[in-house]
């Protein structure tokens, strides 16, 4: 069994910064990728970040240049830092990562809100 928490959410304003964690505890033999993804109130979940088990970073359109995605392999835990916050970057953030012979899970989520 396998687990993963986020961290680091919380209510800023324009401009300013949040740091996420995602921690991986559990069974773990290996993870692979791991990913952020995010979902506003109406709309599907999308996209923010993926980073391989090399570093190697995708990002989406929308947090190119102004988000960070990193991860601590030897911690299990993947970060988000996130700069000049937008309003419309409002949403839960949650983790995915995909461990060596279990699969995808995800974290529970957690809130970011930015108020302009």
């Amino acid at each position: 069994q396998v687990q993963l928490v986020e961290s680091g959410g919380g209510a800023v304003q324009a401009g300013e910064s949040l740091r996420l964690s995602c921690a991986a505890s559990g069974s773990i033999f290996r993870i692979n990728y791991m990913g952020w993804y995010r979902q506003a109130p109406g709309n599907q979940r999308e996209l923010v970040a993926l980073i391989t088990s090399g570093g190697g970073a995708n990002y989406g359109d929308s947090v190119k240049g102004r988000f960070t995605i990193s991860r601590d392999n030897a911690k299990n835990t993947m970060y988000l830092q996130m700069n000049s916050l937008k309003p419309e970057d409002t949403a839960v953030y949650y983790c995915k990562a995909n461990f060596a012979f279990v699969g995808d899970y995800w974290g529970q989520g957690t809130q970011v809100t930015v108020s302009s």
